[in-house]
């Protein structure tokens, strides 16, 4: 009668002491090692897969802490910038202080943004935009991550337009929508479709709740 693998792991979940009543016998047992070389004795297999494992734990461990790292340092980031908004005593200062952070805090490149809530400033931001890009900022729920500039702003951000590679779309909103930030990249991989936006959603809150304060619907 031919025996199939999960029988006997089977059997050896529902008698552990079989390694204690038979330890003389699998000593003897060698078998492949796993990173190649001569073949060794089982107890000794057991322990190279410990050790893989505990390496492969050790690095995932790693991992988390590293991300833990970096998530506290963008929270970092994102308070000193509110602090700066808060302090800001006109609009003109408001933006002076968004984009000096998300330049040298934050490190993005190229920031434009538009904003239809105030027709009385000459402001760049205030300039008309298309119907459809307003309607594509007004629909965001969350940040939009692109490769492709969206409508008419690449030219948002001048000669410079033309060679950024990767676009990240924020909504800004009080009761109701009112603006769009965008933030671009030479580098196509700065800002790419798989990436996590709760960062970037949690900025386009702040930067929203703070030019409320300055702009008339």
């Amino acid at each position: 009668m031919q025996i199939e693998s999960r029988q006997i792991l089977q059997y050896l979940r529902e008698h552990p002491e079989f390694f204690d009543t038979h330890a003389e016998d699998l000593a003897e047992i060698f078998v492949p090692n796993s990173h190649g070389g001569r073949a060794i004795p089982i107890a000794e297999r057991q322990m190279v897969t410990l050790r893989d494992k505990n390496r492969m734990l050790e690095d995932k461990l790693h991992e988390l802490v590293q991300y833990g790292q970096e998530n506290d340092a963008i929270i970092a980031k994102l308070h000193r910038l509110a602090l700066v908004l808060m302090a800001a005593r006109d609009v003109d200062a408001l933006l002076a202080a968004l984009y000096f952070n998300l330049r040298e805090d934050f490190a993005v490149p190229h920031v434009a943004m538009r904003l239809w809530a105030d027709k009385g400033s000459v402001r760049p931001e205030f300039s008309p935009l298309s119907p459809e890009a307003r309607v594509f900022s007004e629909s965001l729920v969350s940040p939009y991550i692109s490769q492709d500039a969206m409508f008419e702003t690449a030219q948002w951000f001048g000669e410079e337009g033309a060679a950024l590679g990767s676009f990240a779309y924020v909504g800004l909103r009080a009761e109701q929508p009112f603006g769009l930030l965008v933030l671009g990249s030479e580098d196509p991989r700065r800002f790419y479709p798989e990436m996590g936006t709760a960062h970037l959603l949690r900025l386009g809150e702040l930067a929203g709740a703070a030019l409320a304060r300055w702009l008339r619907p």
